[in-house]
Parts: C-alpha cells; structure tokens; sequence
C-alpha cells in the first residue's frame, strides 16, 4: 500500500516556483501548477463527455488513466523544467534521446515517488516511456494540454509586438487543437465564452489570477488555481494510502480540483472573516449557490450539459452543505456517510463514493505547505506563523485509516 512522505508533498507543490514562457514579456507570472490544474479541468470535461455512454467500468478505467496521466506528465515536467517546447519535441522525435531524457527523468524522480508503491512505479515508468501509444486517456491529455497552453498564450499574445516566434507559436498551437477537434466536447471549448463549456473552462483559468492569503506576503504567492491542482493531487495519494477503490480515487482527484471554484465568484474570504459572526457564513455560502446557479450551472443547463452540471455539484457537495462531507450515491440518491462507512461497505465503485474528512485534511495540508514553504524562504510573518501552530494542533492526533497515515507525524516531520 501506498505511503505519503514529505518530499513527495515537496515535489508536488514545486510546480508553484516554476515559471511558463520565461523568454517572453508577461503580463503576470504563470506559473506550472496553474496551468495544470486549468488543464485538468478542462481534461475532466472532455473525459466525462467523451465517455459517459461507456458502462461503469469502461469509464473508470479510462479516468484513471487520464488521473495518473496528468500526475505522471506534470511530474515529469518538474524534472525537465524550462526545455522550450520546440527543443523537447526534437528531443521527444529521437527515440534514442528520449529515452536517455526519460531514463534520467526516472532516476530523479524514483526516491520522491517509491513510497507509493511498485504498482504505481510500473505504471509511471510505463506512462513515460510509451509516449507513442494513442488511446482516448492521451488524447484527452493532449487536447486538454493544449487548450490550456492556448489560452495562456493569449495572455501574453497582446502584451509584444515584435517577437518572431509568435506567430510560428500561434500556428502551432492552432494545428494541435484542430488534430483535437472530433473529441466530443472539444469544438465547444474552442468557442470560448461563446459556449457553455469554453465558458467554464475560462471562468477555471481566471482563478490563476486569484492569489492565496492575499495580505500576507509570501513565497511562493501561490493561487487559488494552483492550490486546487496541489490539493487534487493530495487527495489522489491519500486515497492510494486509504485503500480507497477507483471510484473513490478519481472523485478525490476531480474533487479537490475544483473545490475551490465558487471563490471565483466571491474570492478568497479567509476562515476567521466566515466565523467572525454566526450569520456571515451563512451568508457568504447563499451568495456561493445563486451566483454558482447563474454563471455556471445554468448555462451549463442551457448548453445542453445537465449531467456535467449534476457532476460538478456532486464534487462540491451542494446537495449536502460542504464539499467536505463524505458522499456515496445510493438508489439515485446522494447521502452522506461517515468516515468509517466510506472506508467499510462504501468502498466499491457502485457506490460513487467521495470523501470529505480526507479532502479537508489535503486541503489543509496544502494550506500547511504554503505557511511553511514562505517560513524557510525568509518571509518572518505572525500569520504565517499562527497559521503553522493551528495545523499542527488542529491535527496532532488525526490518522487516516486504521494504519493508515498519521497526519500529526507527517507533519512532525516539517521542522
């Protein structure tokens, strides 16, 4: 069974130092964990688009590849960090090269990631050293990949004038999103706000824009959109370590994705402003649900995407007060279950079970990494500070799971 260690939550959250298109004029930094988790995202749409027809197993078993998939190439992105794309795909042409790259990618990676087992190292080692091979899960990857890199490209497109490359840049990206366009799903996303779901998928991208803890200075300043794709990945490596089944898997990944996605709508308003007064909480979740209501579930409604709808409101537990609440779908009907029933006889995938205490805890714990992370960079800080003293007291004694992981010692071990 899969262990959590700390340079594998280390490892996940680098991605929030590493700069995009750091040759070019930029309007803000972008940053890789933001694009992505924007890439993510729009991965999740065209997976449910282009397989719900498929019965239950069909689908879980493309999911998960598109899960590991995007985990697998976001880690080795880490590794080979700036090679300008042009360079990496001379490169990912040569099978020789690549595969004295990849080999070494592998070697760097291998004591970060073995704690999470042989069976996940087998399917890393695999996933890298196969690019060749199609499948809808790398299709899916691949569209998504580039819809994201586009739509940053757009940013920075109006921001030089004079640059050679951009047009070559434009013209690629065009060529790869129209290899793309027969995915169910795809051409409505190339429509931009114009469509419902090129809609959300822009609404998503904007979070980037959305900094963490926005009065206390720190480094890295990581964004909401970042901080969702760290607590996705989270939440992916501790259903491994739970036991959790496929199903359970991919709804913690999905879920902690987009779970911070009604702050679009009202920004980051930090816990001690939501309890200051019994009332304010209340208030700041109706203002969540109508504003969710009208820019993103009815349009999506209106375009013909109910059942997409219906998902995303699953993940971010609308139907049961909190996305932090257990949840298993039972007779067509959503309930929520406790801890020790999700990890019992709710543990299968019929059950469409999402955890809730354990996505809090990955929440948290990115949280945690954030304070951390800006302490031993320097940033002296009271909030910083008080922040890391209440995770740590908060969670000295919580354990997942029954030899499961023990968050206070996983903790002990951030000096």
């Amino acid at each position: 069974m899969a262990n959590i260690r700390k340079s594998l939550l280390q490892l996940i959250f680098s991605g929030s130092f590493m700069r995009r298109w750091n040759d070019k004029l930029r309007p803000m930094e972008l940053l890789e964990v933001d694009k992505q988790a924007h890439k993510m995202i729009a991965a999740w749409m065209l997976l449910h688009l282009n397989t719900r027809d498929m019965d239950l197993d069909q689908r879980l078993e493309i999911g998960a590849r598109v899960v590991e998939g995007g985990i697998f190439d976001y880690l080795y992105r880490l590794v080979i960090t700036d090679i300008k794309p042009p360079v990496f795909y001379q490169i990912k042409a040569n099978p020789a090269h690549y595969r004295q790259l990849t080999d070494w990618v592998l070697e760097e990676l291998k004591p970060r990631v073995e704690c999470l087992g042989s069976k996940f190292w087998d399917r890393l080692r695999h996933w890298l050293d196969h690019p060749e091979e199609g499948g809808l899960a790398r299709r899916i990857l691949d569209a998504a990949h580039s819809y994201a890199s586009n739509w940053e490209f757009n940013l920075i497109r109006r921001s030089q004038e004079h640059d050679d490359e951009l047009e070559e840049i434009e013209e690629s990206f065009r060529a790869q999103l129209e290899t793309h366009r027969d995915l169910l799903g795809m051409a409505e996303l190339l429509q931009g706000t114009g469509s419902s779901l090129g809609r959300l998928a822009h609404l998503s991208g904007q979070l980037r824009f959305q900094i963490r803890w926005s009065q206390t200075p720190r480094v890295p300043e990581t964004t909401v959109l970042g901080h969702m794709f760290i607590v996705a990945c989270f939440g992916y490596f501790f259903s491994m370590a739970v036991g959790a089944c496929t199903a359970r898997r991919q709804n913690n990944f999905f879920a902690g994705l987009v779970h911070d996605l009604p702050e679009l709508l009202t920004r980051d308003i930090i816990s001690p402003v939501k309890r200051s007064v019994a009332q304010i909480g209340n208030l700041i979740r109706e203002y969540e649900l109508k504003e969710l209501e009208r820019q993103v579930f009815m349009p999506l409604k209106q375009g013909g995407h109910k059942d997409l709808a219906a998902r995303l409101a699953y993940f971010l537990g609308l139907e049961v007060g909190s996305e932090f609440m257990s949840t298993i779908i039972q007779d067509k009907s959503i309930r929520k279950v406790t801890w020790e029933e999700l990890q019992g006889a709710y543990n299968r995938n019929c059950f469409d079970p999402k955890d809730g205490l354990l996505l809090k805890v990955c929440d948290s714990l990115a949280a945690f990494m954030e304070a951390y992370t800006s302490l031993r960079n320097g940033i002296a800080s009271d909030q910083l500070q008080q922040a890391l003293w209440r995770f740590r007291s908060e969670y000295r004694h919580v354990s997942l799971g029954e030899g499961g992981v023990h968050i206070g010692a996983l903790l002990a071990d951030f000096d």
